[in-house]
């Protein structure tokens, strides 16, 4: 097993997700654990950051759930295995989105022996997609060299971003398809031109409008819907990193300066 596949785990119970991360020994399949997310939206806002060869999905979240960000993801990475985990009483429900591409459907809670078989065949399928890609890609490579001599592509990017970024939809892959670039070409370039990955620029846009909105007293959960990010929980750990204070810790600096 030459190549180290990277499983995401999306659930808004820890406890589900700590225990997924433990009950499967990822490194004698030849995979690892490089994220979780506590919902569909925060999944989204990160996913580009993670990259990803397979998700678990519960299909019960806030914000948006199992289904709605399946299709999200499977228009926007192709080629992504997503596992829907489901409870027995939701399970119908699962079944009736059979159109959408989903890889399996797993009863929760699961079994350790049904998740290793379920990710062995994940795994033949990376394995046969991976031999299939390698030509393609190099033809991409030489397609999107022609195109970033043809116009300054960077700057009309940031534009874009400036005026787009309180759309929770917004990403690194959403911006790389509406551009006619591949995801991997974009964040290269991008890193290159502005000296910041595209999330943070992003991130910075967003939580720039954060504290002016946090400045005027906004309610948290009113800034984190009207800057992109709907997920207060996630919108509040992006926030605290980005100023060093709690969203209600800046809310009262901001006050008391006034």
């Amino acid at each position: 097993m030459d190549r180290i596949y990277r499983v995401m785990i999306i659930d808004d119970e820890e406890s589900a997700r700590k225990l997924m991360r433990a009950g499967i020994m990822w490194e004698s399949i030849g995979m690892e654990v490089v994220g979780e997310a506590g919902s569909g939206i925060e999944a989204i806002n990160i996913i580009d950051d993670i990259k990803p060869d397979i998700v678990f999905v519960d299909i019960s979240m806030p914000f948006m759930d199992g289904i709605e960000f399946t299709e999200v993801a499977t228009d926007r990475y192709p080629g992504l295995i997503i596992i829907i985990m489901t409870a027995i009483d939701k399970f119908e429900y699962a079944r009736k989105c059979v159109s959408l591409p989903v890889f399996d459907y797993m009863l929760k809670p699961m079994v350790r022996a049904e998740v290793l078989k379920t990710l062995e065949r994940a795994r033949e399928k990376l394995d046969r997609q991976d031999r299939d890609s390698v030509s393609y890609a190099e033809l991409q490579d030489e397609a999107f060299s022609d195109t970033e001599k043809e116009a300054d592509g960077m700057e009309a990017i940031r534009k874009y971003l400036e005026d787009n970024f309180t759309d929770p939809k917004l990403n690194l892959t959403f911006t790389a398809q509406h551009f006619g670039f591949s995801a991997s070409y974009l964040s290269r370039r991008f890193k290159q031109e502005t000296g910041k990955n595209f999330v943070e620029y992003l991130t910075e846009l967003r939580m720039n409008k954060a504290m002016k909105l946090a400045g005027e007293g906004e309610k948290m959960f009113r800034t984190s819907a009207e800057v992109g990010i709907p997920d207060p929980n996630y919108f509040g750990r992006c926030f605290k990193k980005h100023t060093g204070m709690s969203y209600s810790e800046f809310v009262s600096s901001e006050a008391a300066k006034q």
